[in-house]
């Protein structure tokens, strides 16, 4: 094992637990995946984020085929769908947090682009757009094709009636951009039945040259 994938294993088992332990996914909710130079590591299948093994985390090879550690998630082709897609993503986090699936869940949102730019952050973290996926049932592979098609124009998508997909340059970009539309979706739910200024088409794209 390369000191590289050493350092990942850890990492991935102590953001996993905090995610976990802070309400972002429950029971065996959730699943998290990091680039390596020889592949790829992503969190077995229904294993708890709060209880990872990182020695027992699933290894896969630049193909996604399994080569070590416990069987993978079922939805590698989720992750798959965003590296295959975007150069720029290192890792891929899956949740089912509460207030991003709440949105996931709503029939009158911009399916393109439900949730608007309501604070720089959200903007910075998750970018201009971040469409809704139709549903399928989970661990269904033939959403594959839908995500790769709305990743190549987005580092996050929602899965309808099922939650957020986000990509990061690194592991612990991906979940500050998780955490983050997390609370732009909270936001967004709070202020539905208000007036709210929303951030210009000119200031959403000064932060996106600035910081994108």
């Amino acid at each position: 094992m390369t000191d590289d994938e050493r350092r990942g294993r850890e990492e991935m088992g102590a953001l996993a637990a905090s995610l976990f332990a802070r309400g972002f996914s429950v029971g065996s909710a959730g699943n998290i995946s990091m680039r390596l130079a020889d592949g790829f590591l992503i969190t077995p299948t229904n294993s708890c984020l709060g209880r990872l093994d990182p020695a027992r985390i699933a290894k896969l090879d630049a193909g996604f085929a399994h080569v070590g550690g416990d069987k993978p998630s079922k939805e590698v082709f989720m992750h798959r769908a965003f590296y295959t897609s975007r150069d720029d993503a290192g890792a891929v986090v899956h949740l089912h947090s509460t207030w991003a699936t709440a949105v996931s869940c709503l029939a009158n949102v911009d399916q393109a682009n439900p949730i608007p730019p309501l604070t720089p952050y959200f903007v910075m973290r998750i970018g201009r757009a971040m469409p809704i996926v139709r549903y399928y049932r989970p661990g269904d592979a033939a959403m594959e094709p839908a995500i790769t098609e709305a990743a190549r124009g987005a580092r996050a998508v929602l899965l309808a009636n099922h939650g957020p997909v986000v990509s990061g340059r690194t592991l612990t970009d991906a979940v500050h951009a998780a955490e983050e539309l997390e609370e732009a979706a909270k936001l967004f739910m709070l202020l539905r039945q208000e007036r709210t200024r929303l951030l210009t088409p000119a200031e959403v794209e000064d932060l996106l040259s600035t910081f994108g």
